[in-house]
């Protein structure tokens, strides 16, 4: 009985830390948004990343020695997929809404069966196909404006969602049995590291930084980043895929969220449909539609 209390607890706890993430998250868009106003984007990039990064290596020090080649190797490859993600979500963020740059971002859920396939030879299925003509339809309403042309932004923010997928397909070829906080702390490094470079080639160093722009980067790094990874591992651990699946989806809907309450976004019936159906093919990409019992058998 009592491991069973244990279970039904870790169950719950799980659960919510995922909601928190997709919560957290959420919030990130319009941070970014708010701290782009006053940084370039490499150098956001770099102060986040090597906040982050910082405190992952603080916290796994005491497994230091077991670092080897395989961590750096598997971590560099991580931290330089998440490097092209995060490069390409905050250019399209200076170009497009927080809440249309949530949803784009999140077309990554359809885009990784596909790219598994290429590794795997595995083919992708009868919901993948589906969920991916459902995103394309719902991509196009939320990208192509009244004169049919599509926005740097949008197209950029799409981009990212590739790069992400790339990053899922290598941590799971990487993390195996290592230590989480060790290859995620390289791995963000790694993205502080390629920031830092880009920002000094080809940005101008920002004169001062406003105390709104310090908390705001402070968030990012521990909240947003390194927080968010501590519960992204503990929530997978005890929660079935599909169900991990479910709950990110949020994240999307938080991002638009919170852009209509503090960014004053302003939602039309065709981002509003554009939104739902990307919403759509991420839970039929992700699920199997699993939570819907009379298509169990199907």
């Amino acid at each position: 009985m009592p491991s069973e209390k244990i279970s039904a607890k870790r169950a719950i706890t799980s659960r919510l830390a995922l909601l928190c993430i997709t919560l957290i998250w959420g919030t990130s868009f319009v941070i970014l948004k708010g701290a782009l106003d006053s940084l370039t984007t490499f150098y956001l990039m770099a102060y986040r990343f090597s906040g982050a990064g910082l405190v992952m290596l603080v916290i796994g020090m005491r497994n230091i020695k077991i670092l080897d080649r395989r961590y750096f190797a598997g971590g560099a490859l991580m931290g330089l997929a998440l490097f092209g993600a995060y490069a390409l979500q905050t250019f399209g963020l200076v170009y497009t809404t927080p809440g249309v740059n949530a949803f784009l971002t999140a077309v990554y859920c359809v885009i990784v069966p596909f790219l598994y396939w290429f590794v795997t030879k595995k083919k992708p299925d009868k919901y993948n196909i589906t969920a991916a003509l459902v995103c394309f339809f719902g991509m196009g309403l939320v990208s192509v404006r009244g004169d049919m042309s599509i926005g740097l932004g949008e197209i950029l923010t799409a981009m990212c969602g590739f790069f992400f997928a790339i990053h899922i397909i290598l941590t799971v070829r990487f993390a195996g049995e290592r230590s989480a906080v060790l290859l995620n702390a390289v791995q963000l490094l790694t993205v502080a590291a390629l920031s830092w470079i880009a920002a000094l080639i080809f940005e101008e160093r920002p004169a001062t930084l406003q105390p709104d722009i310090i908390l705001s980067m402070l968030y990012l790094a521990l909240m947003c980043t390194a927080v968010c990874f501590f519960l992204q591992t503990y929530g997978q651990k005890y929660t079935p895929p599909s169900s991990v699946a479910v709950i990110m989806t949020l994240e999307s809907v938080f991002g638009a969220t919170f852009s209509v309450i503090f960014y004053n976004e302003r939602l039309d019936g065709r981002l509003l449909i554009g939104f739902f159906l990307i919403f759509v093919a991420i839970l039929i990409s992700e699920t199997k539609m699993r939570f819907i019992p009379s298509l169990k058998k199907l």
